[in-house]
């Protein structure tokens, strides 16, 4: 082992720090990106750089965060490509379409503009929306240290009272049933999530959930990071798997129950680091979070949100719901 004097530790150090800044000073479009997109829709755009080329991901609205065809930049312009396939289900053809994102940027901000060309035919009219780069996510906070105030009983098994709709004319498939939260959905019609009128920073929240067959629902905490919740028993870990933060973080080990028992999760949201415990076993601990999730109320990640339930979807039921805030 080489071992450096300190006085050459104190010489090297703002070397290393120089050189960074330099890196960052030649391409100021690497780091993680908040996009509000056409429509309004949160989204995510992650660019690095990997083995001398830059690599980029994004998350357009609702599904997963996903890896780009590529990436480039010319000058004070960032071109981002990326190709999806729509399959009509009426006529079960498949288009693919070819999506063209450019951005320029003024300080943390990002100005971009998307065209979308089908089955390589004429490019439609850009769309315009914006970005914000998101801040470096904190070191692991100490969740031995961590303090908590007075328990929030959210739901207390008699009514909706504290909860809407996200959206005011979706139709409404929540309702309180034997004390239960349930979520009762109807094929061909458009349902709504539920969010508490009250908004969290930091939290530890515990809840009771049972599936129904097929149920695909989520947690979404301050409406912007989804813990899924799924009939998943049986399958392998996955990152669309119950107990995961929805394509960003697989869990650690399949903790799930079988269909229609009542199953525990213990999350902790804390300086955007998540842990969580399913039926008893930590099965995410203390994993930071680059970013929000497909279906999220909003990009940014700077402010208080909701606690959101995911009712689109399938049918669910939930109870028990207690949040704790923690005491900064």
């Amino acid at each position: 082992m080489i071992r450096l004097s300190t006085k050459l530790r104190c010489l090297l150090i703002p070397a290393f720090l120089a050189l960074g800044a330099s890196a960052w000073a030649e391409n100021p479009f690497i780091g993680r990106w908040a996009l509000t997109i056409p429509g309004g829709a949160a989204g995510w755009l992650g660019i690095e750089e990997k083995d001398g080329e830059l690599k980029g991901s994004l998350l357009w609205g609702g599904g997963s965060v996903l890896p780009v065809q590529s990436v480039k930049v010319d000058g004070d312009t960032l071109t981002v490509t990326r190709i999806n396939k729509h399959r009509d289900a009426k006529t079960n053809t498949e288009d693919t379409f070819t999506d063209t994102i450019t951005a320029k940027l003024s300080g943390d901000e990002m100005n971009l503009s998307t065209v979308s060309a089908k089955n390589d035919g004429p490019p439609s009219k850009p769309k315009e929306f914006t970005g914000k780069r998101i801040p470096p996510v904190p070191p692991a906070p100490d969740l031995s240290k961590v303090k908590y105030g007075e328990p929030i009983v959210l739901f207390d098994g008699k009514d909706l009272n504290g909860w809407r709709l996200v959206e005011a004319n979706a139709t409404n498939g929540w309702s309180v049933q034997d004390g239960l939260l349930v979520n009762r959905i109807e094929p061909g019609k458009h349902f709504g999530n539920l969010r508490t009128d009250r908004e969290f920073e930091d939290f530890n929240l515990t809840l009771e959930t049972r599936t129904q067959a097929g149920s695909n629902s989520g947690i979404y905490l301050r409406g912007i990071y989804e813990i899924q919740v799924a009939e998943t028993y049986g399958r392998p870990v996955d990152a669309h798997n119950m107990g995961a933060l929805y394509s960003r973080i697989t869990p650690s080990v399949a903790a799930e129950k079988p269909i229609g028992e009542w199953q525990t999760f213990d999350i902790t949201l804390i300086e955007r680091h998540v842990t969580v415990i399913l039926n008893g076993q930590k099965i995410i601990d203390n994993q930071p979070i680059l970013g929000c999730t497909g279906g999220a109320m909003t990009s940014d990640e700077m402010k208080p949100g909701p606690l959101m339930l995911q009712g689109d979807h399938t049918t669910i039921d939930y109870r028990n719901i207690v949040l704790k805030p923690v005491i900064k």
